[in-house]
């Protein structure tokens, strides 16, 4: 089931805008698409984020001489711990 919501259009500078209610549930700085259809009306949908990338540019090349890992390289022993040092009591071992 939809719910219906009433919005009025203003004017803001030399654009005409509308106020959306907040129970939509939208946010500041959300970006929206508005389309026009053929029939009299409109259609609004949300802007899908654009995704993220990383920019290594202003490392790459800082470690010339690294090489990945071997497999063997990256499995660690457990170490032994001494537990009881890391509290006052000596009887806690």
């Amino acid at each position: 089931m939809s719910e219906e919501y009433r919005a009025k259009v203003f004017k803001s500078g030399n654009s005409v805008a509308l106020r959306l209610p907040k129970a939509l549930g939208l946010k500041e700085g959300d970006e929206m698409m508005i389309v026009r259809e053929d029939k009299p009306g409109f259609k609004v949908e949300p802007v899908a984020a654009p995704k993220r990338k990383i920019d290594l540019t202003g490392i790459w090349g800082a470690a010339p001489d690294a090489k990945p890992f071997t497999r063997e390289e990256r499995e660690f022993d457990d170490p032994p711990r001494a537990w009881g040092a890391l509290s006052d009591d000596e009887s806690e071992v």
